[in-house]
């Protein structure tokens, strides 16, 4: 048994510094299996194919991240409609906190992840969440519209730039080997900005929780938490 442990984690570990190096559609099991010490016949033993030895290290960090990112959603979505508004910026800042201290704690997978998916199932990991966003939004505007406060038209297209702006920016603590200070730093600063943007394009307040009229000018855009 602890022999197949150790063989276990010699191709993991063989895998996860190919991938890293050459991303998924350019790793080579040739190489994994030489690495790892092992015969072809025993990599298959334990992963029939490369998509799955991916999917092994990958998955699992996959699933946590984007249920932290469902948390948050369905955090916001139960709440009473006239709650949403002032609720926003704390959960979204728990969310992304949560995510950000995950992403650190298991780094190299979630590097795994964001950069080596091409050709596998995660490849849309961010548009996902993208589009997720998308949703969510424009269920918190039917919500905020049956209190009785007007929102403006917003064009889908343009909604899923702003989602997918937040998400890639996000991300690119990991594509780009920030420091964990710095990056939570960053993302704070991305967070004001697009909170400020979705003020003004809603005419909605996150810190004072009360709507305005949309596309009004308003000095405490720039002090925003994001949504």
């Amino acid at each position: 048994m602890e022999e197949e442990k150790g063989t276990k984690e010699r191709i993991l570990e063989a895998a996860r510094e190919e991938f890293l190096e050459k991303g998924f559609e350019r790793a080579s099991l040739r190489r994994i299996v030489k690495e790892a010490g092992v015969t072809t016949g025993a990599f298959y033993r334990y992963y029939p194919t490369k998509e799955a030895l991916f999917d092994a290290l990958a998955g699992p960090h996959a699933r946590a991240v984007m249920g932290f990112f469902d948390q948050g959603l369905a955090a916001i979505r139960e709440m009473p409609a006239s709650e949403q508004t002032g609720a926003m910026s704390r959960v979204t800042g728990d969310c992304i906190g949560k995510i950000l201290d995950y992403v650190y704690d298991h780094y190299t997978e979630c590097k795994l992840l964001i950069c080596s998916a091409g050709g596998t199932s995660y490849e849309q990991f961010i548009h996902e969440m993208t589009e997720k966003e998308v949703e969510a939004t424009y269920r918190y505007i039917e919500a905020v519209e049956s209190t009785g406060h007007p929102m403006p038209e917003i064009d889908r297209e343009l909604c899923h730039m702003i989602s997918s702006g937040l998400f890639t920016g996000m991300f690119e603590m990991v594509a780009h080997d920030m420091e964990k200070e710095a990056a939570s730093r960053r993302i704070r600063q991305l967070r004001e900005f697009h909170t400020g943007g979705w003020m003004r394009i809603m005419g909605v307040d996150f810190d004072g929780s009360e709507a305005r009229e949309a596309g009004e000018d308003a000095d405490t855009q720039s002090g925003g938490e994001s949504r």
